[in-house]
């Protein structure tokens, strides 16, 4: 499972400025998943929510449907969120990562394009659109946008390609969140490949990037 420990920090830290009190602490923003899918299945059929509090909640259960493979269910509710809170950079860029881990990184190139429009210094929607440009082909665009993606994201969008690809077998560096030739070239050496995957496993990097 990748980076989903990403899409739910920001998603949880994005739903308040939709969701604040009365469901400050409701489990549809627990960290724990299943607790996450329940709770916000009950506030979507117990009435009430509108605008962006019901669009943070479709978001939420949404990101708890991806992590377990259901990417299909998992875009619908991102449908419904975007359809409430067109804005909602967020969520577009975690309905592209939806599409491109579903193998449709086509379909997600205009939801992460409109999310960089929105929130143009954002680190995980450039990681998105550079995972689809990889796949797709376009590895000198992949590349530019890793390079956005950690110069946005600072050292721990850099520690964790460091560690996917000391993995990999690829970068032989320190894990210490710092941009270098060795790293580039190694980024370099993994774009060339539609298989090559610089985000590590989230458990893999968690204690060098906490």
């Amino acid at each position: 499972m990748k980076r989903w420990a990403v899409a739910i920090a920001l998603l949880v830290a994005a739903a308040p400025l939709a969701a604040a009190d009365p469901l400050d602490g409701h489990d549809c923003f627990s960290s724990d998943n299943e607790r996450r899918i329940k709770g916000c299945t009950e506030l979507i059929e117990g009435a009430g929510l509108t605008g962006q509090m019901l669009g943070s909640v479709y978001a939420m259960r949404a990101l708890g449907y991806s992590l377990k493979g259901l990417y299909d269910i998992a875009i619908r509710d991102y449908d419904e969120a975007i359809r409430l809170v067109p804005d909602f950079a967020v969520a577009l860029n975690n309905r592209a990562w939806a599409y491109f881990r579903s193998g449709r990184p086509e379909a997600g190139r205009p939801d992460v394009d409109r999310s960089l429009q929105l929130q143009p210094t954002s680190p995980h929607a450039y990681d998105t659109r550079a995972h689809i440009r990889q796949v797709t082909g376009d590895p000198a665009g992949a590349l530019r946008d890793y390079d956005a993606a950690m110069r946005f994201g600072g050292e721990r969008m850099i520690q964790l390609y460091q560690c996917g690809l000391a993995a990999l077998g690829l970068y032989g560096g320190p894990i210490d969140g710092a941009y270098t030739a060795d790293l580039r070239r190694a980024m370099q050496a993994c774009v060339a490949s539609k298989d090559c995957d610089p985000l590590p496993p989230d458990e893999e990097c968690r204690a060098v990037t906490s």
